[in-house]
């Protein structure tokens, strides 16, 4: 039976991360990279198609489970009746070779261990042929090579097209599980020490959260979503993946399923600002050098995603010999989004830069003609249809929140004419653009009637992106506008009290069914709230979505309150971001209502 979306926790190397479920088993993992083929993918399929479970025999789900403090080592631990055993996994940040860590230690008691390894590369489609070597068992199938050993040795042997291991430990014992991937035709790469790298990650991540400035009331919170946030950062490039998973549902048995292992431009300007906010100048400007490589070129060709380190082609396709996650199909593999035109990225990409030059990042020359080189496509391209912020696979329309990213685009490129104006530009032209955009949002992407800005122009709809009005400064929060659409998302957006993106009725994406409230939207307007002065409002909406974070403290996109689960790729960076921005903003805020 599948586990739940929210029933598992993540482990990573800051290249890779694997999904592990409260059942002991790895149900996903793609090897070397984010984006690589999975030699786990029973998370999308069954057990056939790669897993590997490490826990007492005869058991089912753990009886708790939580990270090492501070950090992404998970312990889990089962109580039985014949004792208490605990299994610790982590993936070391790696010298060269991607390793899986298992570390089984008696508690109590004597308790039986059953491990079954079944590896399954090419997304569980390919079996690999399995051989033994020096204390190693290793499988091999075309490029793809993994060893698997353990310290000490535990008997293992072949069953049913996987490697077994049973074995015995009692109060005191350990029994550490090494498995490392490398490319076939290489030699075995250097065996780690899986006791020292233990001790070296519990030591690196606690040090890397104790950077955080953040010392509000929600600082377990917000460290557990950065911890999330760092996990999910590929360390080569400094690209950050929206999730380490494909095909996710958004809805149960439909077909929103869609692959998120790439990095988006959309969370730029949001990824930049928690992680000033919260201390970490690093990694912020990591992650606007990776923007800067990745968006170099012809402005006219700015993608809205790139792969993890600025690849640009990342053809969608299908895996047909997976069944889908409680058969939600199809099973997709790369994102045909990334052909999409949406205007709204020149103004994410524009504003981050922005941020980053007024946060005294160390920038050079260069990045300002990249700017003036965007404003000068955007200027003749803010007046065109585009799919929009959502990605829909409808028809292009003239979506409000696009042009207000187009008016962010101008108004920064003024800001920093009129702040440094050794850069040079045409400021007078930009001023002019900026005032044609604002005017034309408020006559045509306004409903006077019902007081809301809506999707587009011309539409009925409404769409949460709205909510992002105040925060960009197209507005003031005290603006009537801003006031009846943060009213209007409340009451024609809102399922159980969460926000959905846009009208569930509507026929603007294309695509058929619904999907899940997304749990961005919904921080999104705890952060209106706030703004506009309703700290109570504000603070009660944010403790509900802490309230919807799993046992470990991760979020996915989506949320379903009818049924009670977390839907849509898991974890979403999209949704911490969320969480890390709204509990700062309630921080930094007015707190009278």
């Amino acid at each position: 039976m599948a586990q739940h979306i929210d029933d598992y926790a993540l482990i990573g190397d800051h290249q890779t991360a694997a999904l592990v479920s409260r059942r002991g088993s790895i149900d996903w993992l793609c090897l070397p990279r984010f984006d690589s083929p999975a030699c786990f993918a029973a998370l999308l399929g069954d057990r056939d198609n790669g897993h590997w479970r490490l826990a007492p025999k005869g058991a089912g789900a753990c009886t708790r489970r939580g990270y090492l403090d501070d950090s992404l080592v998970l312990e889990s631990v089962w109580e039985t009746e014949t004792g208490t055993v605990k299994v610790i996994d982590f993936m070391p940040q790696r010298d060269r070779a991607p390793d899986v860590v298992r570390i089984v230690e008696g508690v109590s008691g004597r308790v039986d261990m059953l491990g079954v390894l079944r590896l399954r590369f090419d997304y569980g489609r390919v079996i690999p042929w399995m051989r033994r070597t020096d204390g190693h068992r290793i499988a091999v199938a075309g490029p793809d090579s993994v060893w698997l050993r353990s310290e000490p040795e535990v008997h293992t042997y072949g069953e049913d097209f996987s490697t077994r291991s049973e074995f015995t430990v009692s109060a005191g014992d350990r029994v550490a599980f090494v498995l490392t991937w490398h490319p076939s035709h290489e030699p075995r790469p250097r065996l780690i020490d899986p006791y020292d790298s233990l001790r070296s990650s519990l030591a690196d991540w606690r040090g890397w959260a104790a950077r955080c400035r953040y010392e509000g009331p929600y600082r377990d919170a917000v460290i557990r979503s950065l911890i999330t946030l760092k996990a999910l950062t590929y360390a080569p490039s400094g690209g950050i993946v929206a999730a380490p998973t494909t095909s996710l549902p958004e809805r149960l048995g439909g077909v929103r399923n869609w692959d998120y292992r790439y990095c988006w431009l959309r969370d730029s300007t949001l990824t930049l600002n928690a992680l000033l906010r919260a201390g970490y100048r690093q990694e912020a400007a990591h992650w606007r050098d990776w923007l800067l490589r990745a968006i170099a070129g012809d402005p006219a060709e700015l993608q809205i995603m790139y792969g993890l380190r600025g690849e640009r082609r990342i053809h969608e396709h299908e895996l047909t010999w997976l069944e889908g996650y409680e058969r939600s199909t199809p099973v997709r593999v790369g994102n045909d989004a990334v052909d999409q035109r949406q205007l709204d990225v020149y103004g994410e990409v524009l504003d981050t830069l922005h941020v980053a030059r007024s946060s005294g990042l160390s920038t050079e020359p260069h990045v300002w003609k990249i700017q003036t080189a965007l404003m000068d496509f955007l200027e003749s391209a803010w007046r065109d249809p585009d799919e929009g912020l959502w990605e829909v696979r409808g028809p292009r329309r003239h979506f409000v929140h696009s042009k207000i990213m187009a008016w962010v685009a101008a108004d920064r490129a003024v800001r920093a004419i009129e702040s440094h104006p050794e850069l040079g530009g045409d400021a007078s032209r930009w001023r002019a653009m900026r005032d044609a955009v604002h005017r034309e949002v408020c006559e045509k992407g306004y409903d006077p009637v019902r007081s809301t800005f809506t999707q587009s122009y011309g539409s009925a709809e409404l769409d949460a992106a709205t909510l992002l009005i105040p925060r960009v400064g197209f507005l003031p929060a005290t603006d009537p506008r801003v006031i009846g659409t943060i009213d209007a998302v409340r009451r024609e957006l809102s399922e159980d009290g969460l926000i959905r993106r846009y009208t569930a009725d509507g026929d603007v994406d294309g695509l058929p069914g619904a999907e899940g409230a997304f749990l961005a939207c919904s921080f999104w307007l705890a952060d209106a709230l706030q703004l506009v002065g309703r700290h109570k409002d504000a603070t009660a909406l944010f403790e509900r979505l802490l309230a919807l974070r799993n046992d470990v403290g991760l979020l996915a996109e989506e949320y379903d309150p009818a049924t009670g689960r977390q839907l849509g790729n898991f974890p979403q960076a999209f949704s911490h971001i969320g969480l890390v921005g709204t509990a700062l903003t309630l921080a930094e805020g007015p707190k009278a209502d």
